[in-house]
């Protein structure tokens, strides 16, 4: 059996550890605000001069969330190496599947910035605009609500910090950083905690194993609870009896795999944190940096998904973990004895990925709310009243994340449904950029009839059932509504489409060439 937590993990180490990752970002993010953000456009957009390093590491950090590193591992405690495989293939997918869709609209549409933009002028529609933006927004929230319990879940299995506490404290230290640098600050301190994640996280996990004996006793031992009768993650949840290091099984597939995997490209697809990388980052890097950031995420989910096969192997009662299926990780590396340093160092982990994706959700909220909402309401508007509605869009986000989250929703539930309501914009947007005749009655009925049936048929029938339904019902509303109301839209009409962002006042783009240049250089790694 695994040992007691270890008393030097108190709070106030928990604590120390949260607010000293913050500094750090904070420290980044000051440089960040005075070398490379001068106006509004700077701060959501980072001006369309990020390259290709920081393209690809931008990308595979708000990736890396707190699903990717604890989820991984939950998946696998739960349904064996299956589960593992059904949560990491189509992760990677998820990324490169953007590609052809980000080339088209950066090669029709060079003057964007949100996907809701895009919409507004593909159909014209307040009414197509309007549901998208809050898909975006509501979209956004979950996300930064997922990271925020994420954090909550290890800070309070390691360091036994009232999960609330933790829930609070995380969010104002990442809004103070992410306050002062907009895009900016999230693309550097999230090319940072990649490497840091990538690196440290198979180091750790490496220790984990050797510590508990190595891989071949963990398999044997894995094997040994699958043959054993009875044997069981919680009532209802079998392990006996099951194929726990084979990736066929179709309970798996059916019970998260495929809805899962449909999630997963929706928030790609559908997610305003990657369509703000598509028109942010320099046009020639922008497939390159999708296709490099899925390749090189894989080592993440499945490094950390390991843990799992230790939970199963150790018969770790679902109580032990309070109940959720992602506390399984910090649970056990904080319960075998390990070093300081090394628990220190996966809790970073866990925090980096966290952080990373919060802080670009707050970004993409910023250009969302400045973009869609307040520049669409107030033309007129001067750069600098702007930029305050920016950076108070964060701000509200925020607090409206962290409130729900303090309601106390289970994390693998809010990720589920999360991808559930996702995969009902997936088939009409993707229409919508690829299909000329996609019209705004197909686009908004698909929407909204997919999450008006979908949804219980879900909730009665299960993810599966539920997931397809979503499906086959956007789509075909697409498809009739193109039948009904037959018209072509002509794709060259976007490149008429002006930079929203661009000549609000003397400042918007007030940068003088001395300082615009060396700016553009560093800018462009």
């Amino acid at each position: 059996m695994l040992s007691s937590t270890a008393a030097y993990l108190t709070p106030v180490m928990g604590f120390a550890l949260m607010a000293g990752l913050g500094i750090f970002m904070l420290v980044i993010a000051l440089i960040v605000k005075r070398s490379l953000v001068s106006n509004t456009r700077d701060f959501v957009a980072s001006g369309q001069r990020i390259g290709l390093a920081f393209g690809t590491g931008s990308l595979i950090s708000v990736w890396t969330w707190a699903m990717a590193v604890m989820m991984s591992s939950a998946m696998t405690y739960r349904w064996g190496l299956s589960g593992l495989f059904w949560f990491v293939v189509p992760n990677g997918l998820a990324i490169m599947i953007v590609i052809p869709f980000a080339r088209y609209l950066r090669k029709n549409m060079p003057q964007g910035y949100t996907i809701s933009k895009f919409i507004d002028h593909r159909f014209k529609s307040n009414v197509s605009s309007t549901i998208v933006t809050v898909t975006m927004v509501f979209g956004i929230l979950l996300e930064i609500m997922i990271n925020l319990k994420g954090t909550s879940v290890v800070m309070s299995t390691v360091f036994n910090i009232d999960w609330r506490t933790a829930t609070l404290f995380a969010i104002v230290i990442i809004l103070v950083y992410s306050f002062f640098g907009g895009l900016w600050t999230s693309v550097m301190t999230g090319t940072f905690n990649t490497l840091m994640i990538t690196a440290v996280a198979a180091a750790i996990v490496s220790i984990v194993y050797a510590k508990v004996g190595g891989a071949q006793a963990v398999f044997d031992a894995v094997a040994q609870v699958a043959a054993t009768p009875g044997t069981q993650l919680a009532p209802g949840m079998e392990w006996a009896g099951h194929e726990l290091l084979g990736v066929t099984r179709w309970d798996t597939a059916a019970g998260f795999g495929i809805t899962l995997a449909f999630g997963l490209f929706a928030a790609t697809v559908a997610d305003q944190i990657f369509w703000q990388k598509v028109w942010s980052i320099k046009s020639q890097y922008v497939g390159r940096s999708f296709f490099l950031a899925g390749l090189l995420f894989y080592p993440i989910p499945i490094t950390l998904g390991l843990l799992g096969l230790i939970g199963i192997g150790y018969q770790i009662p679902l109580a032990a973990l309070g109940g959720d299926l992602a506390a399984v990780g910090p649970y056990i590396v904080s319960h075998i004895g390990l070093p300081t340093a090394i628990v220190v160092l996966y809790v970073l982990v866990i925090l980096a990925a966290c952080y990373s994706t919060i802080d670009g959700g707050a970004a993409a909220m910023a250009s969302v709310v400045t973009v869609d909402i307040v520049k669409k309401i107030w033309p007129a508007i001067g750069d600098q009243v702007l930029f305050v509605y920016a950076k108070l869009a964060m701000l509200v986000g925020g607090v409206v994340a962290a409130a729900i989250i303090l309601s106390g929703v289970d994390f693998t539930s809010l990720v589920l449904t999360t991808y559930a309501l996702k995969t009902a914009i997936l088939l009409p947007l993707t229409l919508a950029i690829m299909w000329p005749r996609t019209n705004s009655l197909g686009f908004v009925g698909g929407i909204v009839l997919s999450i008006l049936i979908g949804m219980p048929v879900r909730h009665v029938y299960g993810e599966l059932t539920g997931t397809l339904t979503i499906l086959a019902i956007s789509g075909l509303t697409v498809w009739i509504g193109a039948k009904l109301k037959p018209q072509r839209f002509d794709i060259s009409n976007l490149r008429s489409v002006q930079d929203t962002l661009a000549g609000n006042d003397s400042t918007a783009d007030s940068a003088s060439p001395a300082r615009s240049e060396p700016t553009r250089a560093k800018a462009s790694i």
